[in-house]
């Protein structure tokens, strides 16, 4: 193996989540959730683009979170990082973090309107010139963002200017949604490469061919660099510093905030200095937070990111 591709799988691999074998029961309720996903999908498709979101927001801010244990995590996550709110508040904010993230997905899985949409969305920050710049000269370059907003509207818009980009995403637990889930997302932009010896070394190879990376900062992890997020210790992957550092790779945070319009701001920030892999970490968490901070209802709160590492402290 080409000392690129072990190193890249070295230190991303531990990472994968590899599920045992599914048990027929498994099997039926995975097949279950997706035919309801599929059902629910067929329903909001019946509708213009602009009441599909907002019904889809509703759907999942006023039925499936109350029915599942997202609404308690993320009231509990939010206990967690807000201890002051006031309890009303804390109901009102998890309503509207519901909501988004129904919107979220009723966009995802609306890749032709999601794509109409964003024709008409600019991108503002330095740190778009510094990738113009990057990818003009070959320079690999990462973009970082988090479950915010919409992550895939950067995405959508980099490709939209002409830059060619990738996405490294985890296989999700239940096959058929996550199949699913990545034939919608590949209607945006292909380049999509799974966690796994194969995904990374194309993912490799797109990247030393001056490609840019799209990845998420914020998934949960049970090992890792217990570093601050939002005031708290959570455990977060160093790989994507150690990879920028390696490749000599451009690292810029980006965000797409959701506007009361359900149109997007898309911001992308000053590029993150090089020195440790510690340190370029904690500034891309330092990026998130203070995102988070601003408009918290826009952040998915149903992770349970700060659980193992609280843990460990206590």
């Amino acid at each position: 193996m080409p000392s690129h591709v072990a190193y890249c799988h070295k230190k991303l691999g531990p990472q994968l989540y590899q599920p045992a074998e599914p048990s027929y029961l498994r099997i039926c309720i995975h097949r279950f959730q997706t035919a309801l996903v599929c059902g629910l999908l067929w329903g909001l498709h019946r509708l213009p683009y602009e009441k599909r979101l907002k019904f889809g927001g509703w759907v999942f801010g006023r039925v499936i979170a109350p029915m599942t244990s997202y609404h308690k995590r993320i009231v509990e996550n939010l206990e967690l990082i807000f201890p002051e709110m006031p309890t009303v508040d804390t109901k009102r904010l998890s309503q509207e973090v519901s909501r988004n993230i129904g919107i979220t997905f009723t966009e995802l899985f609306s890749p032709d309107d999601f794509l109409n949409a964003n024709a008409n969305y600019s991108l503002h920050g330095t740190g778009f010139e510094a990738l113009k710049q990057a990818h003009a000269q070959g320079r690999p370059a990462i973009v970082v963002s988090g479950h915010f907003g919409n992550y895939d509207v950067v995405r959508a818009n980099l490709i939209r200017h002409g830059l060619r980009v990738g996405g490294l995403y985890r296989r999700m637990d239940n096959p058929y949604f996550h199949d699913l889930y990545i034939k919608s997302i590949s209607k945006i932009g292909n380049g999509l490469f799974e966690r796994g010896r194969s995904g990374l070394k194309q993912m490799l190879k797109f990247l030393k061919g001056g490609g840019v990376l799209a990845v998420l900062i914020d998934q949960r992890l049970t090992t890792g660099a217990q570093l601050n997020f939002m005031g708290h210790s959570a455990y977060t992957s160093l790989s994507i510093a150690e990879l920028a550092l390696k490749l000599d790779a451009l690292v810029v945070p980006a965000y797409a905030v959701r506007q009361p319009d359900l149109s997007y701001c898309i911001q992308i920030e000053d590029p993150i200095l090089h020195s440790t892999p510690e340190q370029m970490t904690q500034d891309l968490n330092d990026s998130l937070s203070q995102q988070v901070s601003r408009h918290p209802e826009q952040w998915f709160w149903i992770h349970r990111r700060w659980l193992y590492a609280d843990i460990k402290e206590a």
